[in-house]
Order: C-alpha cells, then structure tokens, then sequence
C-alpha cells in the first residue's frame, strides 16, 4: 500500500488546494506561472485519460462498476473534478439525504427535496425537525454534512419548515458499539465504550465536556442531553419503560421516541443529540453551542 493509499481521500484533496494556494502567494510570479500551467496540463491530460476510460467500461458495464466507482471516495471526486461522475448531482442529493434520513425519522421528522441547481440545494423540513430547536443543528452538522461530501459542487443549503404533522414513532438504529475516539468530519465526535447499554437502559457519557445521555430502546440508540427541561435536574437516575424517560427528580415522563417530548408539560422537551450510526460500525454525535 503506498502512502496516498494509507491516507484519506479529503487530506489528499486537502494537500492539493493548500500547494495551488501556495502557488498564488507572494512570490516570482513567473515561476508561478509556470507551476500553474504544468498543474493545469496535468489535469488535461488525466481528465482525457479518465473520460476514456469511463466510455470504455460504460461500453461493457452492466452498472456494478459504475457504481463502485461512484461509492468509491477518492474515485467520485477525481470523476466530479473532470465532470465525469456516473451518478448525476440530483440522485448524488437524494442518495445523501437517505443516508441521514434514519436520524431524522428517530426524532419524528423527515425532509423533502425541493429543488437542486447548483450550487444551491432547497429542502422542506418535515414533522418534528420543522421548527424545533435542534432543526439547525440537524441542517448544519447531518444534511449539510451528507449533501457536500456527496455533492462537493453545491456551495448553500436551503431549507424551509412546513407545518408539522404528528410524528411517527421511528427510531435510528444499529449495532451497539465499543470504538471510542474524536475526529473524522468537523463538528463531529465518535462516541464508544455502550457496552452497557446491554445491561442498563441508559448510560451517560462526557462528550466535548458535556454529559451526553444514551439511551436504549429495542436494541437502537437514541442520545439527548442530560438534563431534565423541567427541574434541571441530571438524568443518570431517570427511568425508562417502553419509550418512556421518567425524571428522577420532578417525575416529568418523556417520549424518547418522538423527540423527547414531555407527556405531562407538552411545552417542554428533552434536548435531542444528533446521532449517527454508519456503515462502518462508528456512533457520531453532533454537539451544538449551549443555548
């Protein structure tokens, strides 16, 4: 494996932009110049060499590799850079919006396409998303997150709220995890060690410094802030029968199906966490600024 291989796709892409931008700095501008013509031919003639490429597997593929090209990150983005990507920009839109869908739906929502012209995405947020108080940090750290890593070309996410309807009880699932560590795509963090939730309902644990808790419903994983809306108090000892969190301290019941809304104050609601859970097996929560 050479040392690109080993190396993830946006670090590669990362290195070229920072060189080209070294290229525009301060400096003997005719070399600049230079380096800039010979990158430029470059990318003609690996542009040239890819298009025929993919007009001599169009003529002999029956799809499959297509679309292991499009899955492929490193691969997607050298077909986007010379306009030659298989799967066109709204089905790249569509196919990410599936992917978060699930986190969506855990908290009663859903969200449509409206429109896509590049480099501009129109969505309509639905059910519970629509208006409620993560629905920004939902657009900003999920969708956003999908639509531009599947679609590098769109620049803004748009979205408008329509009137929501009643939530349907869904819930995100997926495998219990142990992998803990930070990083990956920014305003993210990989949480791990929820063994425990194979014994208890819920677990709590420290995020970015903040107490995070995990709940368990039916072998699925749902996450909302440790707090009560309603006393303030810490969860750690709150019960949970069925889908139902009951406050420890004021008895408050909440619905951890349905966005965490209270049954006794319909007023107040837990705070959700945006949750995650991918292909590779790695739970990710988005931690918005405290408001």
């Amino acid at each position: 494996m050479t040392l690109a291989e080993e190396r993830a796709p946006s670090e590669l892409v990362g290195d070229v932009e920072r060189l080209l931008a070294d290229l525009e700095a301060p400096g003997d501008p005719v070399a600049a110049e230079r380096a800039t013509a010979v990158v430029q031919a470059l990318l003609e003639l690996y542009g040239a060499g890819l298009a025929r490429m993919v007009e001599e597997i169009s003529a002999r593929d029956d799809g499959t590799l297509a679309a292991t090209f499009a899955e492929d990150e490193l691969i997607s983005h050298l077909l986007l850079l010379h306009g030659l990507h298989p799967v066109s920009l709204e089905g790249r839109v569509l196919g990410a919006l599936d992917e978060v869908r699930p986190y969506l739906e855990s908290h009663g929502g859903n969200v449509e396409l409206v429109d896509v012209e590049e480099p501009v995405v129109r969505l309509r947020m639905q059910g519970s998303c629509s208006g409620c108080p993560s629905s920004g940090v939902t657009l900003k750290l999920a969708i956003e997150d999908a639509i531009h890593k599947a679609a590098p070309e769109i620049e803004e996410v748009l979205a408008e709220d329509i009137t929501a309807p009643e939530p349907a009880p869904l819930l995100a699932g997926g495998p219990l995890l142990e992998v803990t560590q930070a990083g990956g795509d920014p305003g993210w963090t990989t949480v791990g060690g929820l063994r425990e939730l194979d014994r208890r309902a819920s677990v709590v644990k420290a995020v970015g410094g903040r107490p995070i808790l995990f709940l368990r419903v039916a072998a699925r994983v749902l996450a909302y802030g440790n707090r009560c809306a309603g006393c303030g108090a810490a969860l750690d000892d709150a019960t949970v029968r069925s889908t139902r969190l009951t406050c420890g301290g004021c008895g408050n019941r909440y619905d951890v199906l349905r966005a965490g809304r209270c049954l006794d104050e319909p007023r107040l609601h837990l705070d959700p966490v945006p949750l995650l859970i991918g292909d590779d097996d790695l739970v990710r929560v988005a931690l918005a600024a405290p408001v």
